[in-house]
């Protein structure tokens, strides 16, 4: 079974303990803090991947980073442990997140502009974009990237939509060596 499907079962089943227990934001915010954890930290990943160290120290481990986080998201990193599944705890926190949002009827957007965006203009890009998506919001994440030369880029899952200065030059040079 591939990884993806399994890590999309423990986030579903994570996400109908959340939903039970009427916790969707306290898991939510768990489950993204345990992601960035997780991707912005090698060397705790290579501890938990280490094969000398036993499982029992492992979940300490996990516990005492953890600490203060709910019961049942630190029995899910504990089972994913127990089943040697440390390499897929960042993909389902992704699936946990997906089902999150989808719940709720927003996506995530990663927005690349020339300079930071103001609030009025990260609300205007949300209500603009998400009925594109089939979404009533977009929570965005901006990113600085002069590159740009100016305008916007957007990516919402896998769909990007460029309205950027460098983008449109690019598609132009193609149209004209196309015509050549």
């Amino acid at each position: 079974m591939s990884k993806g499907i399994v890590a999309k079962r423990y986030a579903v089943a994570l996400f109908q303990l959340a939903n039970e227990q009427n916790a969707l934001d306290k898991y939510e915010d768990e489950i993204r803090t345990v992601k960035q954890v997780f991707l912005n930290s090698e060397d705790f990943q290579s501890v938990l991947r280490n094969p000398k160290l036993s499982i029992d120290s492992k979940k300490a481990i996990v516990t005492q980073a953890f600490q203060g986080f709910s019961q049942m998201t630190l029995n899910t990193l504990h089972l994913l442990i127990d089943r040697h599944r440390e390499d897929i705890i960042a993909d389902v926190a992704d699936h946990f997140i997906l089902l999150a949002n989808d719940r709720r009827g927003i996506a995530d957007a990663t927005v690349y502009s020339v300079r930071p965006l103001t609030e009025t203009e990260e609300v205007g890009i949300s209500s603009v974009f998400a009925k594109k998506v089939g979404k009533s919001s977009l929570r965005i994440q901006n990113i600085v990237d002069s590159s740009l030369i100016g305008g916007v880029k957007l990516r919402i899952g896998n769909r990007i939509f460029d309205g950027s200065v460098k983008g449109k030059l690019d598609r132009l040079e193609r149209e004209l060596i196309v015509k050549r």
